[in-house]
């Protein structure tokens, strides 16, 4: 009690009683209940998945194995480079202290010069997957048949929520396996989950935040904003966008909102860094409000020492001032990335708070269970 005066003094001499009073605060009563609630898991299901994976990890290594002429420690960092760069003869990519790199960045750039590469990829994988999900999962189901994660509002420097002891807001759904462990997660008998999402909450946000006349058309009107920026940067109309320059111009968009470099860009899509360079100046000089905010909110945060969201989250960046151009560059993207990035956070959250109050007010029985980055799940009555 002491501290309240205090604190609540430090609040809103730096701006941030409404993010407080609005966001955190009933916040907490939201995760207090989703914690308690926990989501079904299919036990026997998971532990099925849990089989297969060891089935496919037991051939990964037989194929590993008839590939490497004998047995060895894959899980060897020393092994597996000795293995690779000195018997197989595979060109090093990396070099550490303690030896060769064989992690995921050096293993993708060689994945199409031995077959051994990609089994290794796929071993790492599965027995990722087999650990943390298949046996982590399972260790923590409790009695009454539901997980129970821990929800954490205070802890990533944008506001995004993140979860621990397990954390659910990193499974793999864009792979078939990660799908299949997704599917895992029921309702109860009598129930059934409903998901909804925001469609590209970050970039809508950018295009808010950057006023890019451009940008907020293609939104409004209901357009493709991939297809959109891919007409933009390649000079085409609308309808004769290729698949690939679509999936060029997507890899732009989220880039940009990240501070993505041409050489970034480059290796990313699989272009030179010439024509990486050229997309992003045909981006920004057709979203010439994208533009203006990537100048503004850095000199902005460098002046202030922070940056902020829309609702006042404020990010001190110290490191906007330091003479070691890494080091700068890094801060540059953290300055540019984080009002957008946290005010989609502090969107999220408020919706957190709107759809647990509607849900008790409206439909008692329909219960908030999860929230993943921009989607929310409810559990509900069937019917």
């Amino acid at each position: 009690w002491h501290l309240r005066p205090v604190l609540a003094g430090e609040l809103e001499k730096n701006g941030m009683e409404r993010l407080y009073r609005q966001i955190e605060l009933p916040l907490c009563r939201v995760l207090y209940r989703m914690e308690n609630r926990g989501i079904c898991i299919d036990r026997e299901q998971l532990r099925q998945f849990g089989d297969m994976l060891s089935r496919r990890i037991s051939d990964c290594e037989t194929l590993i194995f008839s590939y490497s002429g004998g047995e060895f420690n894959i899980n060897s960092t020393r092994q597996l480079g000795e293995l690779l760069f000195e018997k197989l003869g595979l060109p090093p990519v990396k070099k550490t202290k303690t030896g060769y790199s064989t992690n995921a960045e050096v293993l993708e750039k060689l994945k199409n010069k031995h077959p051994i590469i990609p089994a290794i990829m796929d071993y790492r994988m599965l027995t990722k997957l087999k650990s943390t999900y298949a046996d982590g999962l399972m260790k923590e189901i409790r009695e009454d048949g539901r997980i129970h994660t821990t929800f954490q509002n205070l802890v990533t420097a944008t506001g995004r929520l993140s979860s621990t002891e397990p954390n659910l807001q990193n499974i793999p759904v864009r792979t078939d396996l990660g799908a299949e462990i997704r599917k895992m997660f029921i309702p109860k008998p009598g129930c059934v989950l409903v998901d909804a999402d925001y469609s590209q909450i970050e970039l809508r946000v950018l295009a808010h935040i950057a006023g890019d006349d451009a940008m907020r058309k293609a939104f409004c009107d209901h357009v493709d904003i991939h297809t959109a920026t891919a007409a933009q940067v390649f000079g085409v109309p609308v309808e004769e966008v290729t698949p690939l320059q679509r999936r060029h111009a997507k890899a732009v968009n989220f880039g940009i909102v990240y501070g993505i470099s041409e050489f970034s860009l480059a290796e990313d899509i699989g272009v030179s860094r010439y024509e990486a360079r050229a997309y992003i100046d045909n981006y920004l000089n057709n979203y010439r409000g994208v533009k203006e905010y990537m100048h503004k909110v850095v000199a902005d945060a460098r002046e202030k020492g922070y940056t902020e969201t829309l609702y006042g989250r404020r990010r001190y960046i110290p490191e906007l001032k330091s003479s070691n151009f890494n080091v700068r560059s890094g801060a540059e993207r953290i300055a540019l990335n984080t009002p957008i990035q946290g005010t989609a956070a502090d969107l999220i959250k408020l919706a957190m708070i709107r759809v647990e109050n509607a849900l008790n007010e409206k439909y008692p029985d329909a219960k908030l269970l999860l929230q993943v980055h921009d989607e929310l799940i409810v559990e509900c009555p069937e019917g």
